[in-house]
């Protein structure tokens, strides 16, 4: 080939690429699933430690499949059930085992109560027998097999109840239920929020015990919410929500005994004032009982064990926090009932290991580092399998190390968000890999050496789809910003010219130990980013102080000063970036959800000479508004911490608003209440000043629905473009 004819085809070939890099994203394909991932659905390591599960769906004919597939070969072994061949369902979209792996809870009808809870139908499914148990005819919550699988307990009416499966006999072991008032077995909305679980009981290795909580709701408030609905005339949601210095529930702590049929109280050798029960979990022994206490402040949290048997108690672990302590699932228990734990007592999260009696045996894991996520524990190979930011806090590894702290082994190799499903043996995880330019890979790991076994799946086909696109790298980097180098991230515009300026445009969310600097792939938000670059704008996202994964006092600097320190940096570092030659510093705007609301309304308040707009999207504009388990962690009460609140609020600054502002809510969000709005548009209202506003009938706190994503996208675009894209010509397309 002669050079004319190389430099011809070179020509024609850069000419394809650009070409075929035309195209713009639009909302419509965000919102429509043009740009979603593959994924595992349900994924479930069998006992056997050979072979996994997954859910399988057949979209043609409508049925539900659980597949078992070989983890050497991957390949499919034998279907388990298929919903076509159960005649009482017409089909499932979930399950779980039992134990031992002989019974499986099959979902067939759920509806939403809160962002965890559910309502459901649910059938127990005898996979030696292929009979079919309806678990009952009422929409339940939380049916739970007992390990022998002979029984199924579950809360209905806020009662908990016990199903014997050969029988079909049902025991019903509290009667004081009783809606907004009394609860038995399921948590209250403040702890299903704030604690993350929603199962406040358990039964017993013997099956043969069921410890629960109870919750008195009685005297905490009520909040109601309008709800518009369709019909003639609203109704009103209520339910009890504790605000921040009000009333708690009042919890107790309970077991019953099916042998005996009675229900008894459990109590401490400690008397608790205003106390929380955020963890109970039964040890390896069947009569010894685990269970978390913690004050109101939780800045001091115990851990008991209680013999159900002898009735006594035992505190074997105390920890103090000037600020607050973490409530984590990591507790777990080995043959001997010696534990594994995790805590931040030498400034970063590491795993501990605690004799029985509380003795601590070792640190297993030390370093300037936090381990993120704890896996679990190889009682044949003596081995703990953890998650960490070793790498950087910005990825994640999967990392083994022995019980002694010895012969730590990094199990991943690429760098970005690596997450581990192990097989119940440890021989295997099936690793789940992204970084800010790979979509979701998931690979066979051996976990002996960090060898990949297998490619299971990827994402090329999106990354193909994705190359028709313009498309801009994501800048990862840090900002020194008030003493500190503050993980940032930046999208620039494909063509980028550093002679001319941009608008910038700030995201950020910075709640505590919270983190969006992260090394992983895209969501919903990021291919807006990308759009809006498209469109001319440089998109930037900074963690400020108070987030997470830096070590404990980088995260609790922000302790009784929400909205302080992480202002401060947001406004310090837009300042930064507006001197930047290509940034023009009179068009720079900032953006946030729910926290990222409260900041990014502090933000244009207080920083009113540096940012031009804001838009905040179901922001909380006084902490006085908030439920008392979040907020209190962070700020005490507004007893105690008056100025703490008030000084922050952004409801308290409004007459500061010079620039444009953008607020929305959902009208039936009930976590951060419209209430937070409402109060900020009056007090607008009441300083004389002009804003845009929108409020989205029945939405709940991530605002969705139908056509509402593509509606509310649409109207923070529109926004954008006329507050910050004056000097920008936006494609009509």
């Amino acid at each position: 080939m002669n050079l004319r004819h190389l430099v011809a085809v070179f020509g024609f070939l850069i000419t394809s690429i650009v070409f075929s890099q035309e195209k713009q994203i639009t909302l419509q394909e965000i919102w429509t699933g043009e740009f979603r991932t593959e994924g595992m659905q349900a994924l479930h390591s069998m006992a056997n430690g050979n072979q996994y599960s997954v859910l399988n769906f057949n979209r043609q004919n409508r049925t539900s499949t659980i597949d078992i597939y070989d983890y050497k070969t991957l390949e499919k072994v034998k279907t388990l059930i298929s919903s076509a061949d159960i005649a009482e369902i017409q089909g499932f979209f979930d399950y779980s085992f039992n134990e031992d792996e002989t019974k499986l809870i099959l979902t067939t009808k759920s509806k939403p109560v809160f962002r965890r809870s559910t309502l459901g139908e649910y059938y127990i499914y005898d996979i030696a027998s292929k009979n079919v148990i309806k678990v009952s005819d009422n929409l339940v919550q939380e049916p739970t097999l007992s390990p022998d699988g002979t029984k199924v307990a579950y809360g209905f009416e806020n009662n908990l109840f016990v199903k014997d499966l050969k029988s079909g006999k049902v025991s019903q072991i509290t009667t004081d239920g009783e809606k907004n008032k009394i609860i038995n077995g399921i948590t209250d909305w403040v702890y299903e929020e704030e604690f993350s679980f929603v199962k406040a009981f358990d039964w017993n290795a013997d099956s043969n015990q069921i410890a629960f909580i109870r919750f008195d709701e009685t005297n905490v408030p009520e909040f109601s919410m309008d709800v518009y609905g369709t019909d003639l005339y609203q109704t009103q949601h209520v339910f009890k929500y504790p605000k921040a210095g009000e009333e708690n529930s009042k919890v107790s702590l309970h077991v019953y005994n099916l042998d005996s049929k009675n229900v008894e109280e459990l109590k401490v050798d400690k008397t608790y004032q205003d106390f929380y029960i955020p963890r109970l979990e039964w040890t390896k022994e069947a009569n010894v009982l685990s269970v978390q206490f913690m004050n109101r402040h939780q800045n001091e949290l115990d851990l008991w064990m209680i013999d159900t048997k002898a009735m006594t108690s035992q505190k074997v672990l105390a920890e103090k926090d000037k600020a607050y302590i973490d409530v984590t699932f990591n507790l777990t228990f080995l043959e001997d009932n010696s534990f594994i734990w995790t805590s931040e007592l030498d400034g970063f999260n590491h795993i501990y290991h605690y004799a029985k009696d509380g003795k601590l045996i070792n640190q297993v894991t030390k370093g300037n580092w936090e381990v993120t996520n704890y896996y679990g524990f190889n009682e044949k190979a003596n081995t703990i399998y953890f998650q960490s930011t070793e790498n950087g806090s910005i990825n994640r590894d999967v990392y083994s190390i022995k019980l002694n702290g010895k012969s730590k082994k990094r199990l991943t190799q690429k760098d970005g968000t690596n997450n581990a499903s192990f097989s119940a043996d440890f021989t295997y995880f099936i690793n789940t890999f992204s970084n800010a330019s790979t979509p979701y890979e998931y690979t066979l790991v051996n976990s002996k050496n960090g060898e990949i076994v297998k490619n299971i799946k990827d994402n090329k086909k999106l990354a193909q789809q994705l190359g028709n696109y313009i498309m801009s790298k994501k800048e990862f980097g840090t900002i020194s910003v008030n003493g500190n180098d503050l993980n940032m991230w930046t999208i620039k515009p494909a063509n980028f010219d550093a002679n001319k300026t941009y608008p910038l445009f700030m995201y950020q969310y910075s709640g505590p130990g919270s983190q969006q600097v992260a090394n992983r792939w895209n969501s919903a938000n990021d291919y807006w980013y990308q759009m809006l670059t498209q469109q001319g704008y440089i998109v930037v996202c900074i963690d400020g102080r108070g987030t997470g994964f830096k070590g404990a006092d980088f995260k609790k600097v922000t302790q009784n000063e929400l909205g302080k320190y992480e202002v401060e940096d947001q406004i310090e570092a837009a300042k930064q970036l507006g001197k930047l030659d290509y940034i023009d510093a009179e068009r720079i705007g900032i953006w946030g959800w729910s926290y990222g609301g409260f900041m990014s309304s502090n933000a244009l308040f207080k920083g009113n000479d540096v940012f031009k707009m804001a838009i905040a999207v179901a922001p909380v504009t006084s902490w006085r508004f908030y439920d008392t388990i979040y907020t209190e962690r962070y700020m005490t009460t507004p007893q105690e911490n008056p100025t703490g609140y008030d000084e922050n609020s952004p409801i308290n600054h409004v007459d500061k608003l010079k620039g444009d502002f953008l607020l929305i809510h959902g009208s039936g969000d009930d976590n951060v209440h419209v209430q937070n709005t409402m109060r900020m548009v009056e007090a607008l209202i009441q300083a004389d000043k002009q804003f845009e506003w929108m409020i989205y009938p029945d939405k709940n706190h991530g605002i969705y629905g139908g056509n509402t994503r593509l509606h509310l996208y649409k109207k923070m675009t529109n926004f954008i473009h006329e507050t910050l894209g004056d000097k920008i010509e936006i494609s009509k397309n």
